[in-house]
């Protein structure tokens, strides 16, 4: 199980950013695709998740309202589109694959999101 996070970047407090996971088919039929963050000297945290059966989607409290997950099956890629983004939002965002929503059994490479005015 390969996946790769891409997306991040450098904006001020307000913006918006959208995060690309990039897998194979396989795994995005196989697997519930969750984004993850760590700030610094921080643990791992949820942020979102769609499921593999139903694709319903999973949101932690302080970013629902703000974040929307989805899945695009041409590209096989899932989205995680973050907007009014705040500076606490900073974090190395990662991607993971797991049999449930919240229990990755695989891991991405990360995608660092700064806010900062």
């Amino acid at each position: 199980v390969q996946l790769q996070a891409s997306g991040g970047g450098l904006v001020q407090p307000g913006g918006s950013l959208r995060l690309s996971c990039a897998a194979s088919r396989d795994t995005l039929d196989d697997y519930a695709i969750g984004w993850f963050r760590q700030a610094p000297g921080q643990g791992r945290e949820g942020v979102s998740c769609i499921s593999r059966r139903d694709t319903s989607t999973y949101y932690k409290e302080f970013v629902r309202g703000r974040a929307a997950i989805a899945r695009d099956n041409a590209k096989n890629t899932i989205y995680l589109q973050l907007d009014f983004l705040k500076p606490e939002d900073t974090a190395v965002y990662y991607c993971g694959a797991g049999r449930d929503c919240w229990l990755m059994d695989y891991w991405g490479t990360g995608t660092q999101v700064t806010v900062s005015s």
